[in-house]
């Protein structure tokens, strides 16, 4: 074989292999792209059936640096805005040739985060449980009472990397901060709103406990299921009657039993007038 002939095989074995890439292009394939992952099983329930939740979201993604997929499963949707998953946040942050370090500790008591961003001096976040409980975040139901360490963390590294690279994540918000905004300030942010509400809570009749007891196991199959979360069965039960804190608890607590029954179908699961329908919005 000649020298030109091997040079030509040498070169053709150096290319490397070419990577397939779903990524759109053009607008038009973006939009064909979003209608591919809205109808998969392999996107959360935010995209899932949502064309444009999936276009918005890659939007998202192309500014942060995240591929399609990446920007998908890692941008949730929370009280309608955008916001990361901490692990993505901690990951572009640490992409980024402006930080130099991110460490973190947890004394059992608080969460520090130290970052240093190139040229500039270390910048330290704490979060404690006397700062959760101001916040009225200790103890609450979920992910605080189960993984109170794993959420002081978040916390801790959620001031810091927002507060030290606003550039780097555009602003974007956390999504375990925004996931707490409700509960921990909604009273606060609209007070005229909340005495609106508060007054209009007095005029409403406790729910009936015989049609509440007939009626808790189909509000069970929305929050188990997935189609709602507890807080939205209640925000809109609440506009038919009151609870007592009691029965709040139970709303909030469905059985773990896996043969606790089928699950209802929209039209069972009307809830003393409230239709899956009226629950969705």
């Amino acid at each position: 074989m000649n020298v030109p002939a091997i040079k030509e095989q040498t070169a053709l074995a150096a290319q490397p292999r070419q990577q397939f890439d779903l990524s759109p292009q053009t607008f038009e394939q973006a939009l064909t792209f979003c209608d591919y992952l809205a109808d998969s099983d392999l996107v959360p329930k935010d995209f899932k059936g949502k064309p444009a939740n999936c276009l918005i979201a890659i939007q998202w993604g192309s500014e942060l640096g995240l591929k399609p997929l990446q920007a998908v499963q890692n941008i949730a949707v929370i009280n309608g805005r955008a916001a990361l998953w901490g692990d993505a946040v901690i990951a572009l942050v640490r992409s980024s040739p402006l930080c130099e370090y991110i460490t973190e500790s947890d004394d059992g008591n608080a969460a520090i985060c130290k970052v240093k961003r190139r040229g500039e001096a270390e910048e330290i976040r704490v979060f404690s449980m006397d700062d959760a409980k101001a916040a009225g975040l200790a103890g609450k139901q979920g992910p605080w009472t189960q993984y109170p360490k794993r959420m002081r963390q978040m916390r801790a590294r959620a001031f810091a990397l927002r507060d030290v690279f606003p550039d780097v994540l555009r602003g974007m918000p956390i999504a375990e901060e925004v996931m707490d905004i409700p509960m921990a300030g909604a009273a606060q942010a609209d007070p005229a709103r909340a005495a609106i509400e508060g007054e209009s809570e007095k005029q409403l009749p406790f729910y009936p406990e015989a049609d509440f007891k007939a009626n808790l196991p189909k509000w069970w199959d929305l929050i188990v299921s997935g189609k709602k979360t507890a807080d939205d069965v209640i925000a809109t039960l609440q506009t038919k009657g009151r609870f007592t804190a009691e029965q709040l608890k139970d709303i909030r607590n469905p059985p773990k039993d896996e043969d606790e029954g089928e699950p209802q179908s929209d039209v069972a699961a009307a809830a003393g007038g409230v239709t899956q329908t009226a629950v969705e919005r």
